[in-house]
């Protein structure tokens, strides 16, 4: 089974930026949709982004405009553009597919603070 990992997080500034990757142990062109989730301390993780093997995205009212997903089935890997981060957007990010979900990977951590 395809497995996922997260990386590029860390500590930013509010008004930063950082791009986080999602490298898949297989194949994921057969996958129509990939996305970004996330998980604040105390919350349930939560939708950010998806984008379709045809390139069509779409994302959460609380990242658009700001976010940019992407991904490169050649390289196996979807990506997450993350500009004019804000101090509510720290949290653990993950990668998966719409549900049924792949098995989730460790999550990269996202900081925003100042």
């Amino acid at each position: 089974q395809v497995q996922l990992v997260e990386s590029g997080g860390g500590l930013v500034q509010p008004g930063g930026s950082l791009r986080l990757s999602c490298a898949a142990s297989g194949s994921i062109s057969s996958i129509n949709r990939m996305g970004w989730y996330r998980q604040a301390p105390g919350k349930q993780r939560e939708w950010v982004a998806i984008v379709t093997s045809g390139g069509t995205t779409n994302y959460a009212d609380s990242v658009k405009g700001r976010f940019i997903i992407s991904r490169d089935n050649a390289k196996n890997t979807v990506y997450l553009q993350m500009n004019s981060l804000k101090a509510e957007d720290t949290a653990v990010y993950y990668c998966n597919r719409l549900a049924p979900y792949l098995p989730w990977g460790q999550g990269t951590q996202v900081t925003v603070s100042s």
